[in-house]
């Protein structure tokens, strides 16, 4: 009879972290607890979760991961690639603030539909509607 061979308990052992996301201009910050490996854009998406389902202020405005970046607290580092492990960073401490390119593209392209707006309704502004009663 042939013995199973024991798996060791620790190597299907997923480690997971607790980590603290301050989101910038809110008060207090979001504790998670997240797989070590997991990547940045799904931290990100799961701390917009969480940001929203507690009912937090200021209302951010969008939930999509590509409009955020995650920073560590510590000056040093610029924003964490979005493919990266968090557990690589080796800090327990992010810093979330919205994306300015992605800000400014967006701010850029609603300009744009309002300049069409306005362009279409142009021949409607200089005439008056009279109404007969």
């Amino acid at each position: 009879m042939l013995l199973k061979q024991r798996k060791n308990p620790q190597e299907n052992k997923v480690s997971r972290i607790l980590i603290t996301i301050n989101v910038l201009g809110n008060s207090g910050p979001l504790k998670l607890l997240v797989n070590e490996k997991e990547v940045v854009s799904k931290i990100i998406v799961i701390a917009l979760r969480a940001y929203a389902r507690e009912g937090r202020l200021p209302v951010l405005g969008s939930s999509d991961a590509n409009d955020f970046l995650l920073y560590c607290a510590n000056p040093v580092y610029d924003a964490l690639c979005p493919s990266e492990n968090i557990g690589q960073c080796r800090v327990r401490n992010f810093i979330l603030c919205k994306n300015q390119n992605a800000q400014d593209a967006n701010l850029e392209g609603q300009s744009r539909m309002m300049t069409n707006a306005k362009a279409r309704c142009k021949p409607w502004l200089g005439k008056a509607i009279s109404f007969k009663f």
